[in-house]
């Protein structure tokens, strides 16, 4: 699904332990894990006082994202929104980035269960959106 509105699906209806399997599922087993070669844009962002770290890296076509991939290391909760989120944004329009805030991710997450760590659950779209920025602004200075 495409679309900062339309990224959280069910997870309302989902009982905690459901949330918790899904969470460490991505954890163990991350999508689109690993560095894109070449890449539009690479950027990583992290939290210094407990460790979690997030590389992002995205190929840019036509103002979508034609690939994004992540690399790091840290807690479930950051490493699981990392992948959760490249799952959600494969081919998905720049916009979509712009459109995510933070209660969507916690949302999207299962908030119940993350709510104690909200910069963990936050990092990899934080990530993207510093990524994002950087890609406009280089795109913008080519441009000139």
């Amino acid at each position: 699904m495409h679309g900062g509105a339309g990224i959280v699906t069910t997870m309302h209806l989902m009982d905690r332990q459901h949330i918790i399997d899904r969470l460490l599922e991505h954890y163990e087993r991350p999508r689109h894990y690993g560095r894109l070669d070449p890449a539009d844009i690479v950027v990583s962002g992290g939290i210094p006082d407990c460790g979690d770290q997030v590389t992002i890296s995205m190929q840019i076509e036509n103002d979508r994202i034609s690939a994004l991939r992540f690399e790091g290391r840290g807690c479930t909760i950051s490493q699981a929104a990392a992948s959760l989120l490249a799952e959600q944004l494969q081919g998905a329009p720049l916009s979509a980035i712009d459109a995510l805030d933070d209660d969507q991710v916690l949302d999207l997450l299962g908030r119940e269960v993350v709510r104690a760590r909200p910069r963990c659950a936050t990092l990899a779209l934080n990530t993207l959106k510093t990524a994002l920025l950087q890609y406009r602004n280089t795109s913008a200075q080519a441009d000139r």
